[in-house]
């Protein structure tokens, strides 16, 4: 059965085609647009209310003015304005201008970050025996909900199996002190606290083997337990959500790592660091790694490969990230993930290796849930 009783339907709303795509009038008498359920913020939020309440029932099966058979999903009368259409997942990312923009204005240049930069910035927490934490792996914040990590660090083969992974850190700068400051006297810049954030679930790639040499798929989302408010210390970075950014070249282009270079077994810095990094073609990439019988593919990208550079300054799972530009505001978006590199890393012509994260959006979008 139908996910809508559809059988009287075509009674109840009068349906135009205008311009090869459906208006409609619903059952409330507005006019409105024939559009997938997924689509209508209004429907969509109250289907999913409970209990269902009969009179909205009603409602809803009234609502419904055909059916998608690509997408096997119902169509309904949604009176919803047209230039705010909401799908899941995409609706919970946030929009340039909230996503991808930081207080401070430095874009390149330095190896310490400013207090305020790159306020995405995320460190896993993993909690160990007697009580010990320690963070072995970076991600990103892209929405107030979901941290962006690689697999690797969530389900890989080189984390211990008395290890946890619990708890997100977010607005960090330097790990070692109590209270992050910059400057002195009036020219001090003090950050709020950074907050320990429960994850509520891991979430892997589905496809991700942690065995293999290649690692394919290495992406995770972690949920968090409580939405976290933006501040000019915590705020998310945008993803290459466009098909502008999902297809623009990588070669050459001038990129940022930034973390604290935090993996299962290394550690470089208490402060947040950062290194521009340009990125290389996967042929030439291949050249170098298929002598350790690794072979990449699309869905991973390449960049750097100067001595003391590429994931050193960068945690695993930490962002690699690239800036354009929309309706002239200027932001930053999510290029890659940090996956694997040579070790020791930053080793001269052996370039870092990313998860290219413009071939999971799609992904991303349908995981994302309220």
């Amino acid at each position: 059965m139908r996910l809508l009783e559809s059988s009287c339907l075509l009674l109840l709303i009068v349906t135009i085609a205008v311009h090869g795509q459906q208006t409609c009038i619903g059952p409330d008498g507005k006019a409105g647009n024939c559009i997938l359920l997924r689509s209508c913020d209004s429907l969509f939020t109250l289907i999913k209310k409970k209990p269902l309440l009969a009179e909205d029932r009603v409602y809803l099966s009234q609502s419904q003015c055909g059916w998608s058979r690509e997408e096997n999903h119902p169509l309904v009368c949604c009176s919803d304005p047209l230039e705010t259409p909401v799908r899941v997942g995409e609706s919970l990312l946030p929009p340039v201008g909230v996503c991808g923009v930081q207080t401070s204005d430095r874009i390149v240049g330095g190896v310490n970050t400013k207090i305020d930069e790159f306020p995405w910035l995320a460190l896993l927490k993993y909690a160990k025996p007697n009580n010990v934490f320690g963070f072995h792996c970076g991600g990103v914040l892209i929405n107030n909900r979901y941290v962006l990590t690689a697999s690797h660090c969530v389900n890989g083969k080189d984390i211990p199996t008395t290890w946890n992974l619990a708890e997100v850190r977010l607005g960090e700068w330097d790990t070692s002190t109590d209270q992050d400051c910059e400057g002195v006297g009036v020219d001090v810049d003090c950050s709020p606290d950074p907050i320990d954030v429960v994850i509520e679930r891991k979430i892997p790639h589905p496809d991700y083997n942690p065995q293999t040499l290649e690692q394919f798929n290495d992406i995770a989302l972690l949920r968090l337990e409580q939405r976290v408010e933006y501040t000019d210390f915590i705020k998310p970075i945008c993803l290459p959500r466009t098909p502008e950014l999902k297809a623009r070249e990588t070669v050459g282009q001038k990129f940022q790592v930034a973390g604290w270079g935090r993996t299962a077994t290394a550690r470089v810095s208490t402060v947040k660091q950062k290194v521009g990094v340009d990125g290389i073609a996967l042929g030439k990439c291949n050249s170098v790694y298929q002598q350790e019988r690794v072979t990449l593919i699309e869905r991973q990208l390449c960049a750097g490969g100067q001595a003391g550079k590429d994931s050193c300054q960068g945690d695993s799972g930490g962002p690699l990230m690239g800036v354009a530009t929309n309706a002239n505001v200027q932001f930053w978006y999510l290029v890659g993930l940090v996956s694997f590199g040579p070790t020791p890393c930053g080793q001269e012509g052996w370039p870092g290796v990313y998860t290219n994260v413009a071939k999971y959006v799609d992904w991303i979008e349908a995981t994302l849930e309220q």
